[in-house]
């Protein structure tokens, strides 16, 4: 496996517009020849899709939901970060660039965090057009709040439901391709193979969830934009049907998975409930603009909170990251809430959780402008909690939300497979160990919008790789490989639920490879997870049949795939012998408990190539070069 970033060189602020000059084009007579395979209607590929069809390119696209309104881009709450500096107050390319570098423990690639930083602006005044409904200042210019890891305010926001505005602006865009012809959409269908052909990308196996029908669709080029892999924890923020089987196949067929141990803990959500939880719920991290996190200073104060005096307050967040406050990374305020918790100092039942508390700003400000800002969250909360945040504070708990890890891609978005191209959390590339708040948004609509319609196009002008239908041979075994497998799991006719085998697995990940991680534990994982996975292909019960709707086939192949990609996640946490970002190996921590990066040894991406089932799987590397941003140990003190 040859990893080639294919980054420009020369001064960094120059590189993208450079890059574009040097790219070749194809002509817009000749771009109706070539069709595209986009898999996932989310903002990265809701965007390619509308764009590439516009530029006059063919394009299939493919959404396992029932309309690409139900991606899980529409969870998103807080907001979109662009270095428009609408504040006065310092805000710049430059300042986005090195908090994203920053913020990521210095473990993302500069040139692709440059130029994401650089497209951000471009990306408000494309949904501004589109009619998203951002909220603004009374004058009627954008309004902006801060997120965490910055000192700024660059975040962009539609109250608590910016996601969703913005996937209503992309999916506009893509309804009108769909009415003009340029896109044709395949609602309720998975992809559950790619196919390659000499070496190249050139199409994909699709099961339709209704029927069951088993499909092959051939293509010039494969975009990937398929969403992140928290779900291999099983309890998550993400939505149920979110998986990891698209880029999980793509790595089976030679595409390189950089970074699986990546993961985000995302400080602010509802806590565990139950025992049959099946997700969990975010709580945006933009209350934290007007919310202060705290906890009772003595061990086991079970006190209700409005009995518990300023002085008896433990606001452990302000206290350690004076900086930063209430507003530090992700990362670093998962922890510090997990240690309080572990001290005895939680609140809640069983004492996981702290408390977001709003009554200062309340105080400040009124209820009437938190409600404005905030109204829908504090609804939400208390439709799920039966508790009044205006009156008593909220409380939260970490829990798995995003993924920075992905399929490894270059400059140009494209994996190691020619022709097969990678967008938006399905990527690695942009966020390092840690992704900011607000950073997820901005970079699917930078990819799908300003980046990919660029890079796709050198890719389809410098391949010139011969037309192919499904009528190949590559095409035909991949299909059998899939109904093999689809029959393989309704014979196995177990005890087990799939469900109880993704719980068993998320519990074990969650306690030995979530936010702390230890080598005995992770080395125990690696003996656990193949004992399970043995268990789940003699054992599971997948009922019905394949000739119609069956969510538990459904769930019986992303579960498959979540069993084996644990453990590629687990061996990458065990390879990675330090602390970065949503990376925290214990043994690798300063004395006063901050992660602990070696650099000598681990500044750079791992990318694990597949070598065939039952095999260990072979790291490579890329090394990563900090040339515009001093590679210095992270505080937010």
């Amino acid at each position: 496996m040859k990893l080639d970033a294919r980054c420009p060189s020369g001064p960094i602020e120059q590189r993208w517009s450079n890059h574009k000059m040097d790219m070749k084009l194809v002509n817009p007579a000749n771009k109706r020849k070539f069709k595209i395979i986009i898999v996932g209607t989310g903002l990265a590929g809701g965007s390619a899709a509308a764009t590439l069809s516009e530029l006059g390119y063919q394009v299939d696209a493919f959404c396992f939901q029932d309309s690409p309104r139900r991606a899980h881009s529409i969870a998103a709450q807080g907001g979109i970060n662009a270095a428009k500096n609408y504040q006065n107050d310092g805000d710049s390319v430059q300042r986005l660039f090195y908090d994203t570098v920053k913020g990521g423990d210095f473990r993302a690639r500069e040139s692709n965090v440059w130029r994401l930083a650089e497209v951000s602006a471009n990306i408000i005044d494309q949904c501004v057009a589109q009619g998203v409904p951002f909220a603004r200042e009374y004058g009627g210019h954008l309004a902006n709040r801060s997120f965490g890891g910055a000192q700024v305010s660059r975040t962009f926001y539609a109250r608590g439901q910016t996601g969703q505005q913005l996937l209503i602006g992309a999916y506009q865009a893509l309804e009108r391709q769909v009415q003009a012809g340029g896109v044709k959409m395949h609602t309720r269908h998975e992809m559950l193979e790619l196919v390659v052909i000499d070496g190249h990308a050139r199409g994909i196996v699709t099961r339709d969830l209704v029927t069951g029908k088993i499909e092959s669709w051939a293509a010039d080029a494969v975009v990937l934009a398929s969403g992140g892999y928290g779900n291999v924890f099983y309890l998550s923020t993400n939505a149920k049907g979110c998986n990891v089987t698209a880029t999980y196949r793509a790595f089976k067929k030679g595409a390189g998975f950089a970074n699986p141990c990546y993961t985000q803990i995302h400080p602010t959500c509802i806590p565990v409930s139950g025992d049959y939880q099946s997700k969990l719920t975010l709580m945006s991290e933009s209350l934290r603009n007007d919310g202060r996190v705290w906890v009772p200073t003595q061990q086991g104060d079970t006190r209700a909170p409005s009995q518990i005096p300023d002085s008896e307050r433990d606001y452990y967040l302000e206290r350690k990251y004076p900086s930063y406050g209430n507003l530090a990374p992700r990362d670093i305020a998962s922890r510090a809430a997990k240690q309080v918790c572990d001290e005895g100092r939680g609140v809640g039942p069983g004492g996981r959780g702290v408390y977001l508390d709003f009554g200062d700003a309340i105080k400040r400000l009124g209820a009437k402008v938190i409600s404005e800002r905030y109204g829908n969250l504090f609804d939400m909360y208390t439709t799920i909690t039966g508790e009044d945040p205006y009156s008593a504070p909220m409380r939260i708990y970490p829990a798995v939300h995003y993924t920075m890890g992905g399929l490894w891609v270059d400059y140009n978005l494209m994996s190691t497979i020619p022709g097969l191209h990678v967008v938006g959390e399905a990527n690695f590339s942009d966020h390092g160990a840690n992704r900011l708040g607000a950073s997820a948004l901005m970079q699917g609509l930078a990819d799908g919008y300003f980046i990919l319609p660029y890079t796709i196009g050198h890719y389809l002008a410098t391949a010139k790789q011969p037309k192919v239908t499904t009528d190949h041979p590559e095409f035909k075994k991949a299909a059998e490989d899939v109904r093999a497998r689809t029959t393989r799991f309704l014979a196995i006719g177990g005890k087990r639920t799939v469900a109880d085998f993704h719980r068993t697995l998320g519990a074990l990940l969650w306690e030995k490879c979530g936010m702390g991680r230890t080598e005995k534990g992770l080395k125990e994982l690696l003996q656990e997870i193949p004992v399970l996975r043995e268990e789940f292909w003699k054992n599971v019960n997948v009922p019905g049949s394949d000739a119609s709707l069956n969510m538990a086939l459904e769930n019986a192949g992303r579960v498959a795939d979540f069993l084996e990609f644990g453990e590629l996640m687990v061996r990458d946490a065990l390879d990675r012998a330090e602390s970065c970002g949503g990376h925290f190996r214990e043994e690798f921590q300063t004395p006063d408990g901050e992660a602990q990066r070696n650099d000598a040894e681990y500044c750079h991406a791992s990318v694990w190539e597949y070598q065939g089932e039952g095999a260990t799987p072979v790291r490579h590397k890329e090394p990563l070069n900090f040339e515009f941003v001093e590679l210095q140990t992270r505080s937010y003190k």
